[in-house]
């Protein structure tokens, strides 16, 4: 008798652009992916490797209702998570008096070190789940080795990501520098190697196309502020009325990432579409605002471009900062110098912006592929060298 097996579903937490996500694995599944799309807010990661959807009852109870029929469902996980599902509560962790004042007193110095709150988050975050696996230990006896015995045995199974992983090893850095009573060796502790993936970037053409084939003015608006600035979603979010200067053409970044303030040129294609915007919606306080007055939601434009790429047929994963990307790549192709590109952008380090000379077809397409070298050497009777490959043998 055959036994019919469901394929497997693991839900785990994890903080992921801002907020607590419900992560969504599975090996590939073409029926799973299709029912997962279907879920109002799902989006997909490339870095994690997975499906997301913001951390809420609601979801779990969509998420649980809509694939219970395909597949089995392992929810074991969401109980690691800071954050419990139901009303974005936090959970009660498992830790002793002494090791919450620990951790209390870790937030403190993380913040005195004006770190971002995303930062102190997750630092804060990934130490204390490895503090309470360690629950009733005394942490003076934590060393390298119950870090590793941590990873292989919590992280490992719940496929952490590359970049989780490092930002972990950071986090212990720091927890040593507050906390040296512990015999972590910091010195020791290795970074695993980042992943070298390059940027998904789209053709100029793809991006004109997806504005066109978004209908809302202020979506449409947002879209082409994106791209034409190179802006990060949280960057563009966070934009004011003052922060535009319509006559200079010009746009101030107030506090991008590092804290830093920098210009950016409008495009003056770009001008009639955020004066009729800013004519039709007049924002009070932000430039986009939200149904309740205050900044737009991020997940709100992940969704609308989407649903834009999918209107203009593009199959692509495209996300807000793939527009950033095209910018990036489409200012080099047009021969821009690479620091101006890097002020732009307001990258730190130059190694952070010359990734897009990896993607840029304006000098690759000058390279000759030897198999044309060689069919051009050869071609006889008249033969284009097109001709040559297509005929049959």
């Amino acid at each position: 008798m055959m036994i019919n097996t469901l394929p497997l579903i693991t839900l785990e937490n994890k903080f992921h652009r801002g907020q607590h996500q419900i992560l969504i694995r599975f090996d590939y599944n073409k029926t799973l992916i299709n029912v997962v799309k279907s879920i109002s807010g799902t989006c997909w990661s490339q870095r994690l490797k997975s499906w997301y959807i913001p951390n809420t009852l609601h979801h779990l109870e969509t998420i649980k209702s809509k694939l219970s029929n395909h597949s089995s469902i392992n929810d074991s996980a969401l109980s690691q998570d800071i954050f419990r599902t139901k009303k974005n509560v936090k959970r009660k962790r498992n830790l002793s008096t002494d090791h919450r004042k620990l951790l209390l007193g870790y937030m403190l110095y993380l913040k005195g070190k004006r770190y971002s709150e995303s930062t102190v988050n997750t630092y804060l975050t990934l130490t204390a789940d490895l503090v309470e696996f360690y629950n009733g230990t005394d942490l003076q006896t934590l060393n390298n080795r119950a870090v590793e015995v941590f990873i292989e045995q919590v992280m490992m199974p719940k496929r952490y990501s590359i970049s989780t992983h490092r930002q972990f090893i950071s986090s212990l850095k720091h927890f040593k520098a507050y906390y040296p009573n512990c015999n972590i060796d910091d010195l020791h502790l290795v970074l695993p190697k980042k992943d070298k993936l390059l940027p998904t970037v789209l053709s100029k053409s793809e991006v004109i196309d997806i504005i066109r084939c978004t209908q809302n003015l202020k979506h449409r608006a947002i879209i082409a502020l994106l791209y034409s600035c190179g802006l990060r979603i949280g960057e563009l979010i966070q934009l004011k009325q003052h922060h535009i200067d319509i006559d200079r053409r010009q746009l101030i970044v107030k506090q991008g990432k590092g804290r830093k303030d920098r210009y950016v040129v409008l495009a003056e294609s770009f001008l009639p579409l955020l004066l009729n915007y800013i004519s039709t919606y007049q924002p009070k306080v932000y430039i986009f605002q939200g149904q309740k007055g205050g900044a737009y939601s991020t997940e709100s434009i992940r969704k609308f471009l989407k649903k834009s790429c999918k209107n203009a047929q593009i199959n692509k994963k495209v996300t807000p900062h793939t527009l950033r990307h095209s910018y990036a790549t489409h200012l080099l192709e047009s021969g821009i110098d690479i620091r101006y590109i890097q002020e732009l952008l307001g990258h730190a380090k130059p190694e952070t912006t010359m990734i897009y000379t990896h993607v840029s077809k304006k000098d690759m397409l000058q390279i000759k592929s030897p198999l044309d070298i060689a069919l051009k050497e050869i071609t006889t009777n008249g033969n284009s060298p097109t001709k040559l490959l297509s005929q049959n043998l």
